[in-house]
């Protein structure tokens, strides 16, 4: 590593103002500090010390988003192979291959994408490259289903990056998820290759080799239809992942082993993630008190471990920058994130899958709800001080 160390530092005056490739400094600077942490400290005022700086942070985000995705990956070279009725020849490395070689390209296209319109934009300001992208890059594969083609991956990026990131000034001034705002261009873009029975088995929309009454429809798609009788997943499958869905969004236990992560190092919100599940709860039950089709009939607590409701808790609901910023805020927005999720999933046919549209609304209202509580908080401790009246 000393070695490393003192390569950058041979060729960091060729990146600084006046140098051959001063163009690229900004590149320059996210490669190093994306192994290094900067030695740059503060001279004065009060200021926090710490050790860990934005990079390291959002690393730690990617590490806990990595059992979802390696469980994703061995689940779609389960399902392809299902679908052909060849699982049962197929050794957990050769399942697993399949699928890491089908998710890798869609990750590498997400970085390369996203990263070169973000060094562009940085180098164009005179800024360092900002560190949100190394999130954003990670979560829109996983949030997309698998035979997505990769050029709908990069054009959804880029238009994440530019419409909903960039023209808003850059990272940390955006006001929706970038991830988000990405799939929501997808789905609305190109609804066929987003949504349906056959766009969540890698392979499936081919056909060829497919095995007689196989079926890559999804729990919410049999719920939608009223056809919950004739699903094939019990709640061991929902709970472990072993269902169709989006690559990162289908092992609730992989995506609570990210939120312990994300919770025991303090960087995700712990009240998000559990008010979204609260509201999700009192959806659910709300609706199963007026059941009149199969969706409403769906139990409370399944719709937590279905579709993408705890990936969204968990990773995308607790966004810093598009979430909530005061305390009692984020119980509110994430309460309210759950209830929305639930009821847009069940009562409107449009959407069986709520999650997107229930965090992208409230990141609309986000800097609302923190008005109104620092408002109620200003108003409470005027009444404090104010004189009393005889």
């Amino acid at each position: 590593m000393k070695g490393l160390r003192k390569l950058l530092d041979n060729i960091k005056p060729n990146f600084e103002k006046g140098g051959k490739l001063a163009i690229f400094q900004s590149f320059f600077d996210a490669i190093d500090t994306l192994l290094y942490v900067p030695d740059k400290v503060t001279r004065s005022g009060s200021h926090i010390r710490d050790a860990i700086d934005m990079k390291r942070t959002m690393i730690i985000v990617v590490l806990s988003m990595v059992p979802a995705l390696l469980f994703g990956m061995w689940n779609v070279g389960r399902f392809h192979f299902l679908s052909l009725g060849l699982l049962a020849d197929k050794t957990f490395w050769e399942i697993f291959r399949f699928g890491f070689f089908k998710v890798l390209p869609l990750i590498i296209v997400s970085y390369v994408t996203g990263l070169t319109i973000e060094i562009i934009f940085a180098q164009i300001r005179k800024h360092d490259v900002p560190e949100g992208f190394f999130v954003t890059g990670f979560l829109i594969p996983l949030i997309m289903p698998v035979d997505v083609p990769l050029w709908m991956v990069a054009v959804a990026t880029a238009f994440a990056v530019v419409i909903g990131v960039e023209v808003f000034g850059g990272a940390g001034m955006n006001v929706l998820n970038p991830a988000l705002t990405a799939r929501a261009f997808l789905f609305f873009a190109y609804p066929s290759h987003m949504s349906g029975d056959k766009v969540w088995i890698a392979g499936l929309n081919q056909g060829t080799g497919v095995i007689d009454g196989f079926s890559g429809e999804t729990v919410m798609g049999y719920a939608a239809a009223n056809r919950l009788s004739d699903m094939p997943y019990t709640p061991h499958d929902m709970f472990f992942g072993f269902i169709p869905g989006s690559i990162g969004e289908t092992s609730t236990l992989a995506i609570l082993i990210g939120a312990f992560i994300l919770i025991y190092t303090g960087i995700g919100s712990w009240k998000i993630i559990t008010s979204v599940f609260a509201g999700g709860l009192f959806m659910g039950f709300i609706l199963n008190l007026f059941a009149v089709n199969d969706y409403m009939a769906v139990p409370a607590w399944q719709h937590l471990i279905i579709g993408g409701f705890a990936f969204g808790a968990v990773f995308m609901a607790t966004d810093p920058v598009s979430a909530a910023q005061t305390e009692k805020g984020k119980w509110i927005y994430g309460f309210l994130v759950g209830v929305f999720a639930i009821l847009i999933r069940v009562l409107n046919p449009a959407y069986p899958e709520g999650v997107m549209l229930a965090i992208l609304l409230m990141n609309v209202f986000a800097p609302l709800i923190d008005h109104y509580v620092i408002e109620a908080n200003i108003k409470r401790r005027m009444k404090r001080v104010e004189p009393s009246k005889t």
